[in-house]
């Protein structure tokens, strides 16, 4: 009952409320049959209980359905107000939707997103550009020589600045239009969205490393891992005066390693197989993140066509999102290779193939640990829906035995057993405003120490305040498990990646791939809002650069001021050619 009134039963041990079976011969403990309360088996004293129970369960879900309504209003009023803008004061509201006229206007977004990559390959390649490492013989141009001396030139810093900030624009204006007429009109062709994805990617393929130093890292810890020295115990600097040694972060100089033993495996081979070069090394990595990017692609269309979903749009929402090619190919992060394994596992999964789907989600977690969700969700839907929890401890255990010689195997061509399992929090001495688990940590402790309690440490209520992130984000993933196969058990995955993500301790962009590759082909509703609102402020999460550009302009000629201003905001408004009103249906186009 809502209003938590109980009503008056006789007293007495044989009290029987509809909705109960006796069992056994004692009539005074009436078994729950009402599957609201957890099905067959618990017992109630008497029906006053029941009631109050009933009453609290109701009451529960009220409030819930009370949230969600009020956050699909929020919700919807806000995506409603960008479209609005968008078309006020966008080229958009040039045009009147009209009839789709096919494909063969793909050629434009394909020249599109190449200018806007080739900007930021450009703006990359200034000797003085915040976006890479800017030391002497860490890529092939771009870099300062040995013995380069004098003051960068500040026009400079501020034109790689502009040209790198006008790509970002440009390519997000691209992506989001042509994910928007993928949505509208499926059927693409995947032959051209391959040579899109390609002609993308070239720019990152040959840009340095941009926005991180983490391959740096991966390459020092290949040559450790080659010469026998262990990453799960000792960090990049045991190297000593080694050349791979220069370019990584200090702040991960003596960390050890948190990531799988199939990683390092691949790592070290790299490292053997160029000759312990470390720009060779550093290139090697590159090319294994290319090769992870296509197999997200591969993944992507084989899951889409298992979910009956179309998989241009999949293709174009995963494996060519901004996110995935800036960090995954552009920073060449290790998180391709977990994500793309993951992803075919899935695919896998969904097509009832469990044996393949648990081996590449094995290999994925060999690679990075919160894969092993996937692992998690595949053995616990292999037999569907109707399946009692006891017939779900089979493939629990077959999953458990798959990963155990998995890693095992891993572990042994490796040569360092499992110590990167202790490793997996080492990321969490990174103090980041994005995560906000960590931003309430570090505000909560400035303030108790503005108000005088001196005694109270940051770090302690950032202890505090990342366990209440981690346990947050445990019981919503085991409840989106529990709830997987009734709401859909990838998107469940996606999103319970995505929530691991935001309520952990850092959050950097690429982490985000994990659940939106996985969300590409299996989001529905608002979660494509969020998949799109979570791509585009992704790649300018810690993004460097922007405070110089501010400072630079205020201290620069006014004529610089009137070019950088020009630039940007012509990238942000310019016309980007009819194609664009096919993203727009014409019931929901939005009169300015």
């Amino acid at each position: 009952m809502l209003d938590g009134s109980v009503p008056e039963r006789p007293m007495g041990s044989g009290c029987k409320p509809d909705g109960f079976a006796y069992g056994g011969s004692n009539p005074s403990r009436p078994t729950m049959a009402d599957p609201a309360f957890g099905g067959v088996g618990r017992q109630c004293s008497c029906a006053t209980l029941c009631d109050v129970e009933r009453s609290g369960v109701h009451r529960v879900r009220a409030l819930t359905e009370r949230i969600r309504h009020h956050y699909e209003r929020l919700a919807s009023g806000f995506e409603t107000g960008v479209q609005v803008l968008e078309r006020r004061y966008t080229p958009l509201g040039r045009f009147t939707p009209g009839p789709f006229e096919g494909w063969s206007f793909l050629w434009q977004p394909a020249a599109l997103g190449l200018l806007a990559m080739s900007l930021i390959l450009a703006g990359g390649t200034f000797t003085n550009s915040p976006f890479k490492l800017d030391m002497a013989n860490t890529w092939f141009f771009g870099e300062p020589s040995v013995n380069a001396t004098g003051i960068p030139s500040e026009t400079k810093s501020i034109v790689a600045i502009v040209l790198v900030y006008g790509g970002l624009l440009l390519l997000m204006r691209v992506w989001l239009r042509l994910v928007e007429v993928m949505k509208i009109h499926p059927g693409s062709p995947t032959r051209r969205l391959w040579i899109m994805l390609v002609l993308w990617s070239l720019p990152m393929i040959i840009a340095p490393p941009m926005f991180s130093r983490d391959v740096f890292s991966y390459a020092a810890q290949g040559e450790m891992t080659s010469h026998h020295l262990s990453p799960y115990v000792l960090g990049p600097f045991s190297l000593g005066s080694s050349p791979y040694v220069n370019p990584v972060d200090p702040l991960w100089g003596n960390a050890p390693a948190p990531y799988g033993p199939l990683f390092l495996f691949l790592d070290g081979s790299i490292a053997r197989l160029t000759g312990h070069n470390q720009l060779a090394t550093v290139v090697g990595l590159r090319i294994l993140e290319v090769v992870a990017v296509a197999l997200i692609g591969l993944g992507l269309t084989m899951l889409a066509r298992a979910l009956g979903r179309d998989p241009g749009e999949a293709f174009v929402l995963g494996a060519m999102n901004p996110l995935v090619l800036l960090t995954l190919i552009g920073g060449a992060h290790n998180d391709a290779i977990m994500t793309g394994l993951l992803v075919i596992g899935i695919a896998f999964a969904v097509r009832r193939q469990p044996w393949w789907a648990l081996l590449f989600c094995a290999a994925a977690t060999a690679i990075k640990a919160p894969a092993a969700l996937g692992l998690a969700y595949v053995a616990w839907t292999w037999l569907g829906p109707t399946a009692r929890i006891k017939e779900r401890l089979v493939p629990i255990a077959k999953a458990t035995l798959v990963a155990a010689a998995t890693l095992g195997v891993s572990s042994w061509l490796a040569g360092f057993g499992f110590g990167w399992i202790r490793n997996l929090l080492s990321n969490g001495t990174v103090r980041s405003w994005a995560a906000p688990a960590t931003a309430l940590g570090m505000a909560l402790g400035n303030t108790l120490h503005a108000v005088g309690l001196q005694s109270v440490s940051v770090t302690t209520v950032l202890s505090v305040t990342r366990f209440l992130g981690f346990a947050t984000a445990g019981a919503f993933a085991l409840w989106l498990l529990w709830n997987g196969e009734r709401r859909g058990w990838v998107r469940s995955l996606g999103v319970s990646l995505l929530l691991v993500v935001e309520l952990g301790p850092v959050v950097q962009p690429w982490y985000l791939a994990w659940g939106l590759v996985l969300l590409a082909a299996s989001y529905q509703g608002r979660e494509h809002f969020w998949l799109l609102l979570l791509t585009i402020t992704g790649p300018f999460i810690g993004l460097p650069g922007g405070r110089q550009l501010l400072s630079g302009l205020v201290q620069a000629n006014p004529l610089l001021i009137a070019v950088a201003v020009a630039i940007l905001g012509g990238v942000l408004i310019a016309p980007m050619g009819r194609w664009t009103q096919w993203s727009w249906p014409e019931e929901r186009a939005l009169v300015s």
